[in-house]
């Protein structure tokens, strides 16, 4: 029991313990944060290329590595529809939540996050370099995150469209893919000494003032989480079969969110999930489908905690974040957050770098967001593990199809 409860929380506590040992210095020794800097700037280096590349692979790998089968065609497309209404309608009331509740930013520390901002641009530089880049070579700056993932995405599909001759390259991607997971989870393990040294220079520079700023979003993000999960899900359990069907998804739920809880992987909560869905009346041929899926795909606890990243992002620079181009990007940034990079160890970080492309804010912000990402995690995995049991249901609601149609599939995207 102690080594599963270490193997679950134990990138939490040491990050906790980074971060605590960070602030000790940053308080009482506030002269040498200068020398801990390097530190975190050396972690978020590493981050920044590597993530870069794992983008590219993993987007071109999922993209070539999905079959289309014509059985599916119908329980796909009301999953996908399921699994984009979900998320933005957690993202939007997250983002109702921080605008009745706003967080005060320290008077001195937009000056300190914003001494590395780049000039901004016109809004058609922007929109042109949203999408594409003039030279091959620039695709790979983490500048132009959202132009990588176009170039990804169509690379993907030309793959699928080279049939036979297509193969080797799709092995190639297949194999970096793999490589660059298995190196950002190497460079992670480095968090707590380079967030840690990065969060004593951030106390030893802004001051103890800086523990009220993260505390606020961080309380803020649980209660908005709980609230989701109580009513929200209360009211898609109606919407699938009314009262009845609100009475059996709690009675049946209990199982996978404490094994929620207890594992932070939504991954290891998927088989309880399938059978809490069965129990529930969700048809086998649907819950094999949906949820596994929904695993990689579909997360409304990584919706809501981009919304409060991004917007803790534009409070540390003092920025509006309630402009409707604002929302509309957070929106944006949001879906590929929970829709795609979801299948990706630490996934989340990429929703940084895609948010520091298209905000086109300086790095200083990671380290506060990558922190409030990390401590969120709990109920996050609650949310996006539980949510697939919902979406489901939701799917079983409108798709009616004699289970003898579909195969069970354990990876649908095989």
């Amino acid at each position: 029991m102690k080594t599963s409860f270490w193997n679950s929380y134990s990138n939490i506590i040491l990050l906790l313990i980074g971060i605590f040992l960070g602030s000790v210095v940053g308080i009482f020794a506030p002269d040498l944060v200068v020398y801990l800097k390097p530190i975190g700037d050396i972690f978020l280096n590493l981050l920044f290329v590597t993530v870069i590349p794992l983008v590219f692979f993993a987007i071109v790998s999922a993209i070539s590595g999905i079959e289309q089968q014509q059985q599916l065609g119908k329980i796909i497309g009301i999953m996908a529809l399921t699994f984009l209404s979900f998320i933005l309608i957690s993202a939007t009331f997250c983002i109702l939540m921080v605008y009745l509740f706003p967080t005060e930013t320290p008077s001195n520390i937009s000056q300190v996050v914003s001494e590395n901002l780049e000039n901004s641009t016109s809004i058609n530089d922007q929109i042109v370099g949203f999408f594409t880049v003039s030279e091959f070579y620039h695709l790979f700056s983490r500048q132009n995150m959202l132009a990588l993932l176009v170039f990804s995405f169509l690379v993907g599909i030309s793959i699928r469209r080279s049939g036979a001759m297509g193969q080797s390259f799709q092995n190639f991607v297949l194999s970096g893919n793999e490589v660059m997971k298995q190196l950002l989870l190497l460079i992670m393990k480095a968090a707590p000494l380079g967030l840690g040294a990065y969060f004593a220079y951030q106390v030893g520079t802004i001051g103890p003032q800086l523990f009220g700023f993260y505390a606020k979003p961080l309380g803020l993000y649980y209660i908005a989480g709980v609230i989701y999960f109580l009513v929200f899900f209360s009211l898609y359990a109606f919407v699938w079969k009314g009262r009845s069907g609100v009475r059996a998804f709690w009675k049946e739920s209990i199982l996978p969110t404490a094994t929620a809880i207890s594992t932070c992987s939504s991954l290891a909560t998927m088989p309880v999930a399938i059978e809490a869905a069965k129990r529930m009346g969700v048809p086998a041929a649907i819950a094999n489908v949906v949820i596994p899926i929904g695993v990689t795909i579909h997360k409304n606890g990584s919706s809501i905690s981009s919304i409060i990243k991004i917007y803790v992002a534009f409070q540390l620079l003092g920025w509006n974040f309630f402009e409707p181009f604002n929302l509309l990007m957070a929106l944006g940034i949001t879906v590929f957050v929970s829709a795609v990079a979801g299948g990706i160890p630490n996934g989340g970080y990429i929703g940084e770098m895609l948010m520091i492309s298209v905000y086109k804010i300086p790095p200083d912000v990671v380290p506060a967001v990558i922190i409030l990402g990390t401590l969120v995690d709990p109920l996050a995995t609650v949310l996006n593990a539980v949510g697939n049991i919902l979406a489901s249901m939701i799917v079983s609601r409108f798709v009616r199809i004699p289970e003898a149609i579909l195969p069970p599939l354990d990876n649908p995207l095989k």
